[in-house]
């Protein structure tokens, strides 16, 4: 038998209860999270088969969007007690290993000081 206090038990398992209910939302977020990718996928197939190159946006956003499936999978393992996203910050990614990215250069900006012409 436990030496522990009962209060002390009773929050560690109010405790428990709280993470199995993140678990739950986590386990939740991380479906909607996998057809997410798996849009990515297919638009960045299809961009890359028009374009020659795959979008660096899509490629930074797939990154980060798999690190974030790796906080999910850490908190829910309890590898560790933070949560991902929104509790902590959204994953940054990493710079492509793959393919160089197409390059899409910006848009030109008309000057705002000037009168429009009429």
């Amino acid at each position: 038998m436990s030496a522990e206090h009962p209060s002390a038990q009773r929050q560690e398992k109010e405790s428990l209860v709280l993470r199995v209910v993140w678990m739950l939302v986590f386990a939740l977020v991380w479906f909607v999270a996998e057809m997410i990718l798996g849009a990515v996928v297919v638009i960045q197939l299809v961009y890359r088969i028009i374009y020659g190159a795959p979008s660096g946006s899509l490629i930074g956003f797939g990154d980060s969007l798999s690190q974030y499936f790796a906080q999910i999978g850490r908190f829910g393992t309890f590898q560790t007690e933070e949560k991902p996203w929104p509790f902590s910050d959204w994953p940054t990614s990493h710079a492509p290993e793959g393919e160089a990215p197409h390059d899409v250069p910006p848009a030109p900006h008309p000057v705002r000081d000037e009168e429009p012409k009429l």
